[in-house]
C-alpha cells in the first residue's frame, strides 16, 4: 500500500515503463472522474510533508475483512459494542457486510483487497473502471471518514477525527501481548491504523493511495 508512488518513481529514477504505466493509470482515473463531474486529481511529483505512522510491513488480506465486518456491526447496530468473531467462524461471512456494501457507498468494503486506488476526492458512491487495477475506486477522504467512524468501536481514542502520537503508542503498546494474550481486536487494529494513516496522508498530501 503506498501513498508516494509517482513521487517516489520520479525522485528514485524508476524504469520509464513504470513511470509510464502509472501515469497511464493516473490518466484513466482522471477520466473517470470526469465521467462523473468530479474534479480531477493532480498527483504530486515530490513527496509531501505528511508521513505514516504505521509501524507495519503488512498484514494477510484476512484482516481487511476483519475491520469490514467492524465497520459493518457498527453500522447496522451502532447501541451495540462491537464483538470479536469467535473462534472458528470466517468474518468476511458476516452478514453485515453485504447489508452495508450491497450500496456501494462504504469506500472501506468496496473495494479490491490487494489492487486498485484511492483518490482525494470526495464522493459518495464508489467509482467502477476496467480501465484501472483493481476496477473500484474509492474515495480516500471517504474512507477517512468511515475509519473514524469505527474507531470508537475499537477502543481508539481520536480527538476531532485526528489520531495523537501518544494514541498510536497507546495502540501499539496494547498490541505487543506482552501477557502472551493478543488483543482482542488485533487483527482489526494493525489494519486500522495502516488505513488510517495511508488515508491521512493521501488527504493531507494529495496523492493516491495505492494497493498492490
Amino acid at each position: 500500500m503506498g501513498t508516494d508512488g509517482l513521487a517516489f518513481a520520479v525522485e528514485s529514477g524508476s524504469d520509464p515503463e513504470y513511470l509510464d504505466s502509472l501515469n497511464d493509470q493516473l490518466r484513466a482515473l482522471n477520466e473517470l472522474l470526469a465521467s462523473e463531474g468530479l474534479p480531477l486529481h493532480r498527483e504530486p511529483t515530490v513527496r509531501g510533508a505528511a508521513v505514516t505512522r504505521d509501524r507495519m510491513s503488512g498484514v494477510p488480506y484476512s484482516f481487511l475483512h476483519y475491520l469490514r465486518r467492524a465497520y459493518a456491526r457498527a453500522c447496522e447496530y451502532p447501541d451495540e459494542p462491537l464483538t470479536p468473531v469467535v473462534e472458528g467462524e470466517n468474518a468476511a461471512d458476516d452478514p453485515a457486510i453485504e447489508a452495508v456494501g450491497s450500496t456501494f457507498t462504504s469506500h472501506l468494503i468496496c473495494h479490491s483487497d490487494c489492487e486498485g486506488y484511492y483518490v482525494p476526492v470526495d464522493f459518495r458512491e464508489v467509482l467502477f473502471s476496467e480501465e484501472l487495477a483493481g476496477a473500484l475506486v474509492g474515495s480516500s477522504t471517504a474512507l477517512l471518514r468511515e475509519l473514524v467512524y469505527v474507531a470508537p468501536y475499537l477502543g481508539v481514542q481520536l480527538v476531532d477525527g485526528g489520531l495523537s502520537d501518544a494514541e498510536v503508542e497507546r495502540i501499539y503498546a496494547g498490541l505487543d501481548h506482552a501477557d502472551g494474550e493478543p488483543h482482542p481486536f488485533f487483527r482489526e487494529l494493525e489494519i486500522w491504523i495502516m488505513l488510517f494513516e495511508a488515508a491521512r496522508i493521501s488527504v493531507e498530501n494529495g496523492t493516491i493511495i495505492e494497493f498492490g
